[in-house]
């Protein structure tokens, strides 16, 4: 139970993050550095114990590794969604002045063009979770001190390359709480599924075939 805690409570903060520096007046610019560092922290903070995934497609590549028990993926993506539910209501109660002007001022959630956003998701899952495999369980990097800001740093970079496009979740569970707080629309969620689930599998078959026996 400790494991989904701690899937919960990592989870929990990065949505929540994301919606109070996105969602005006929130970090502006400095945005993907806030949600970069709290992804980077957390994984700090509980990777010892539940390995950090607080990403399903995380969770999906690591069990498709070997290194996640085929119990756990299911209650770890239930943690997961459940918190950026909870992260995302959290923050329309605490912006709900600012999301109504939103709402005046905007056409409406973001509905991303399909092609370019199906494919900058899947790039920087991929990316997200191929470094996740070869920093936080490869035999090369075992006992690393660098994993959680080398997986923090890589969504960093893909929010600033392709946050325009996509709104750069490269997580399901941020695709959720995306769509929770209205920031994107739930017509475009199944991009994020597929893209995410996809990106997240393929970088594990390859984590395979390049490091062989590890």
């Amino acid at each position: 139970m400790k494991k989904y805690l701690v899937e919960f409570i990592g989870t929990f903060f990065l949505v929540f993050t994301v919606g109070m520096t996105v969602i005006a007046p929130g970090a502006g610019a400095m945005a993907p550095l806030a949600i970069g560092s709290v992804l980077a922290v957390m994984i700090f903070a509980g990777g010892h114990i539940s390995g950090g995934h607080f990403n399903p497609a995380v969770t999906l590549g690591v069990w498709i590794r070997g290194r996640c028990p085929a119990t756990d993926v299911v209650p770890y993506m239930a943690a997961q969604s459940a918190a950026a539910l909870l992260a995302s209501l959290a923050v329309k109660t605490l912006k709900a002045g600012v999301l109504a002007k939103a709402a005046a001022a905007l056409t409406g959630p973001l509905v991303p063009a399909v092609f370019p956003a199906l494919l900058v998701e899947f790039l920087f899952t991929f990316a997200l979770v191929w470094v996740v495999l070869n920093t936080a369980t490869a035999k090369g990097t075992a006992n690393n001190s660098f994993y959680g800001l080398a997986i923090g740093f890589t969504v960093l970079v893909g929010a600033y390359a392709v946050g325009d496009i996509s709104g750069g979740a490269f997580n399901p569970a941020v695709a959720l709480g995306l769509c929770t707080m209205g920031i994107v629309a739930w017509s475009s969620i199944w991009i994020y599924l597929v893209a995410g689930l996809a990106g997240g599998a393929v970088a594990a078959f390859v984590f395979r075939i390049t490091a062989g026996n590890d």
